[in-house]
């Protein structure tokens, strides 16, 4: 079994094994063998940063077996310099999101790590699959897990969010299994993605095709405007599954772009570019304007992820170097401060049951060491340089400058209305004199939260002073993805 089959599989068979002990008499054991699985499966991906080739775009660490022998479909596995990071960015997570799970999840905590590892799994599994059925099949699965998290362990209206995270996202993809299907029969029978890269495509057949994978990723980014499931299910989730839906699902829609859109649809892409750009513009500008005026927490976050993912779609729809490296890089940092900043909001809430802005002020006197570290993700969310928030950001602003000043001011003034709502939340909660009883009696971070917050410092501190070894791995395959974008494969 090769590394990337073990890097999905590990954590699903400890996820599996989970699930099978159903007693939370059990509770002690069943974290203990969590973590031991989410950090076998960060392990397993440790091995592929020594030996990935920078200077190669192919596929690396390939894996394939026939599957489904009448359709031919294959168990093929690969991870270019594109996919590379999101392998152990996702083992990351996990272990992160078991750990700040200690001793919030009381009730079901077996099926609760079970879904977390299960979902670790499969989302590697979307990162690195090299067959679209195979694809499509690991990106559909992760909606259970989710779907459980967020419909069990979930707030009031939890099952509202569920029902609606699942629809959205759900009714997107079925246009993109169509569109599979007519690749399928294009290519001859094969659902190869790098075959279906060479396919000379009508005009027609592009922008179909484009608009097909656009219902799915679009949703799952989600760029404005089919962005109103997100919040919803953010305020509703526990705090770990909020965690894991910014930090990596998000993501997922984000690298179709990468893996269908543009390169099986280049010249519908480029036609249709000004809308994406357009689309992520409003992200960006619109729904960080209605960020600043929530009331959650919880919820002023999601809508700032929404901003944040609004960079990675702009910069990849510009065409240059600069703006997808920098959509990339976004994509990555995103994943570190998102993460971070619900884990904050979950520690807080954890002590406080209120995610509610007025239910706080002063925190600092009372939490000094955690309100550093809040500190630190607050400005990272803003994009200040020396954190990884900045890195992305600015490639994408430079990018957009180059491809058209308006569009590259527009991206800027992003990062303004960023650090208003980000610092305007980060004063109400922790500056000033304590105003509320329930802030009096806080107690600051434990030495479990002290990690878990110390190692997600660590990565964004890490990215932003030296994003180097973060953009060596994906020029390469980046430079051949544009290049193949730019050449017309109409028919």
């Amino acid at each position: 079994m090769g590394l990337l089959s073990l890097a999905i599989w590990v954590p699903i068979a400890f996820g599996t094994l989970l699930l099978a002990l159903g007693r939370d008499e059990h509770a002690r054991m069943v974290r203990w063998l969590a973590l031991i699985g989410a950090l076998l499966g960060l392990a397993v991906t440790l091995p592929l940063m020594g030996g990935f080739d920078n200077g190669s775009a192919a596929a690396q660490f390939v894996e394939k077996s026939m599957w489904i022998e009448r359709f031919n479909v294959y168990y093929h596995l690969g991870v270019d310099g594109i996919a590379f990071w999101f392998v152990p960015l996702t083992a990351f997570i996990t272990v992160i999101v078991v750990i700040a799970s200690w001793e919030s999840i009381t009730e079901r905590v077996n099926q609760y790590m079970g879904a977390f590892l299960i979902l670790s799994g499969l989302m590697v599994g979307v990162f690195s699959a090299m067959d679209g059925m195979l694809f499509y099949v690991f990106f559909e699965a992760t909606l259970i897990p989710m779907y459980l998290i967020i419909g069990i362990w979930g707030g009031p209206n939890k099952i509202y969010a569920a029902f609606k995270f699942f629809l959205y996202t759900l009714l997107g993809s079925l246009l993109t299994l169509i569109a599979f299907i007519y690749l399928y029969n294009q290519s001859g029978g094969s659902f190869d993605i790098a075959t279906w890269h060479k396919l000379p495509l009508s005009a027609t057949a592009q922008t179909l095709l484009f608009f097909a994978f656009f219902a799915a990723f679009a949703v799952k980014v989600p760029m404005w405007p089919v962005h109103t499931w997100l919040p919803d299910v953010h305020v509703e989730a526990p705090t770990g599954g909020s965690a894991v839906l910014a930090a990596i699902m998000l993501k997922l829609g984000a690298y179709g772009f990468l893996r269908f859109s543009l390169p099986i649809a280049p010249d519908a892409s480029r036609e249709w570019a000004w809308l994406m750009i357009t689309l992520s513009l409003v992200a960006v500008i619109y729904v960080g304007l209605v960020a600043m005026v929530q009331k959650d927490m919880k919820k002023l976050v999601a809508y700032s992820s929404v901003a944040h993912m609004g960079f990675v779609t702009l910069g990849f729809f510009v065409f240059n170097d600069m703006g997808v490296s920098g959509g990339l890089v976004q994509m990555i940092a995103h994943g570190f401060v998102s993460g971070a900043m619900f884990l904050c909001i979950g520690v807080l809430y954890d002590r406080v049951h209120s995610r509610e802005i007025a239910s706080y002020g002063g925190v600092v006197n009372t939490m000094p060491k955690f309100a550093a570290f809040a500190l630190l993700f607050t400005m990272a969310n803003c994009g200040l340089p020396a954190t990884a928030g900045f890195v992305g950001e600015w490639m994408v602003i430079i990018a957009a400058v180059k491809f058209d000043f308006w569009v590259g001011l527009g991206a800027a003034l992003a990062l303004i209305l960023g650090a208003s709502y980000s610092l305007w939340m980060y004063k109400r909660v922790y500056l000033g004199p304590v105003t509320n009883d329930n802030v009096r009696g806080l107690t600051d971070i434990g030495r479990r939260e002290f990690l878990v917050l110390g190692l997600l410092a660590i990565a964004v501190l890490y990215m932003g002073v030296y994003p180097k070894p973060f953009t060596d791995v994906m020029d390469v395959s980046v430079a051949e993805l544009l290049k193949h974008v730019a050449q017309s494969k109409l028919n």
